[in-house]
């Protein structure tokens, strides 16, 4: 095992990597496979933006005590798309949570072009330990094309904790959310399972009858489906069934967007935290805060929706306009 201050390997690059039982204390995520409904439910859930096409009003408000390291830092862009940088980092950041429950990011710098760029990191391998950020790496071997594969003993890199972003899921969320996937794990586990419940024909029984009743199989799935987003307020992409109300589907789509909302403000916040913090590698004292301007949505409004329709003073279409719009 090599143990050495190093930058963090990009794992994209690696052709095949050996997993051993200590690896998978650090590496835990590597090879877990997403459900229907779970790899359906993260993507659904990360969309925390909805207006991808607005052609003016900004969506963030930065406030720094120095923009030129703000600039540096958001890659060097120009001041007019600062708003898509930042909307693509929270997204990025948001798909990387809900995943992994945890998102690591490391400021790569261009001494000679006096360039930064902030990537994102594998969330796998990595960890805080004595006050230093490491990387765990496997053994592993890196193919090439143009000359022989290259193997590689265990590897411990030691992270410049200056130049390493960390973001955590919210508790509450998290908990939300695991409480969830125990439950959809289940459902996708037997979701296209009931071609087994078909008696198979043989030569003495060519049509034999079935008494399994598919109706009571696919409404037992359905309320155990609701029941294990009732928190998150997911509806799983159905639209069609006639056993929901109006009512019933608008209190469930103010409570996923208010879910998304307050990871969106959760994200921001701690993007603000930590870009203050290495920003201050290049002026002490630095600090910036980034927060939503008026042009989002926000939870205390969504919470008045909330409010209004309980005492059925709003429409449906106003909820509707106002969910999926902004």
């Amino acid at each position: 095992m090599r143990i050495f201050r190093a930058k963090p390997l990009n794992w994209h690059h690696i052709s095949d990597m050996q997993i051993g039982l200590v690896d998978g204390i650090f590496c835990k995520h590597l090879r877990q496979e997403l459900g229907f409904h779970r790899q359906m439910f993260d993507e659904d859930f990360a969309r925390l933006f909805r207006s991808k096409n607005r052609q003016s009003g900004k969506l963030f408000t930065i406030e720094s005590n120095d923009d030129t390291v703000v600039q540096k830092l958001l890659g060097g862009v120009e001041a007019y798309l600062k708003d898509e940088k930042v909307q693509k980092l929270v997204e990025e950041i948001a798909q990387f949570l809900i995943r992994f429950g945890r998102a690591y990011y490391f400021l790569y710098e261009n001494i000679e072009q006096d360039e930064v760029n902030l990537a994102s990191i594998s969330s796998d391998g990595v960890a805080r330990l004595f006050g230093k950020h490491i990387q765990w790496v496997p053994k592993r071997t890196e193919r090439h094309w143009d000359r022989d594969d290259e193997k590689f003993s265990r590897e411990i890199r030691i992270l410049d904790g200056a130049k390493v972003m960390r973001f955590d899921m919210p508790a509450s969320i998290k908990r939300m959310l695991s409480a969830q996937n125990k439950t959809l794990a289940v459902i996708d586990k037997y979701h296209f399972k009931t071609a087994d419940f078909h008696p198979q024909a043989t030569h003495e029984n060519p049509n034999p009858k079935n008494p399994f009743d598919f109706r009571v199989w696919n409404d037992t799935q359905e309320r155990a489906f609701y029941r294990a987003t009732v928190s998150t307020g997911w509806n799983g992409r159905k639209y069609d069934s006639l056993k929901r109300s109006d009512f019933f589907d608008c209190h469930r789509l103010i409570r996923f967007r208010r879910n998304q909302l307050l990871l969106r403000d959760a994200i921001l916040n701690q993007l603000s935290v930590e870009l203050s913090r290495i920003g201050k590698g290049y002026t002490a004292g630095f600090s910036v805060e980034i927060s939503g301007t008026e042009e989002l949505p926000c939870v205390a409004h969504l919470n008045e929706l909330a409010v209004r329709l309980d005492g059925e003073k709003v429409g449906f279409n106003e909820i509707i306009d106002y969910v999926y719009k902004r």
